[in-house]
């Protein structure tokens, strides 16, 4: 695994505990253990970890088990995209969703991002948090996604100018 808070196994762990918790099984939006570890193997993704105060876990320093919410975020020339991001749900309300998203952000800088991009499902509560962030949406893919009633619902594109 890559990024500020990867190594141990552990983080996976709690990455995937975390979205079991917090992804509505519904909608089909949560990765299982294997493409979440797949993708943290390449060097462009990573995954940022926090507890219930909202601190970054260093799970390479000390095995953690306090993690509350993840972001899952990979890099391309000048831009970052926000993969996944969940919170418990007896956490939410409490800023966390934000916290993930401004470390998301001074990262992305650093990485030479000029924009966050993220895509979703049109009746994602999600994007209340979004909008307050500073995304704002810049696309439609209509009928994009399939749900399980056979049904399709559009997708939101949105972007961040960092």
């Amino acid at each position: 695994m890559s990024g500020p808070v990867a190594s141990a196994g552990s983080q996976l762990d709690h990455v995937m505990a975390i979205m079991e918790a917090a992804f509505d099984p519904a909608w089909g939006e949560a990765w299982n253990r294997r493409q979440v570890s797949d993708a943290l193997t390449m060097p462009n993704t990573h995954a940022f970890v926090v507890n219930d105060a909202g601190e970054l876990l260093d799970f390479a320093a000390s095995p953690q088990t306090n993690a509350t919410g993840f972001l899952l975020t990979r890099y391309a020339p000048g831009e970052a995209e926000l993969l996944l991001i969940g919170v418990r749900p007896e956490m939410r309300g409490r800023g966390l969703g934000e916290r993930l998203i401004a470390v998301l952000r001074d990262h992305a800088r650093s990485h030479g991002a000029e924009r966050i991009f993220l895509e979703m499902r049109e009746n994602n509560p999600a994007a209340e948090l979004y909008r307050k962030v500073g995304f704002e949406p810049i696309g439609r893919r209509r009928a994009y996604y399939l749900l399980a009633d056979g049904t399709r619902m559009d997708a939101i594109t949105y972007a961040l100018s960092l």
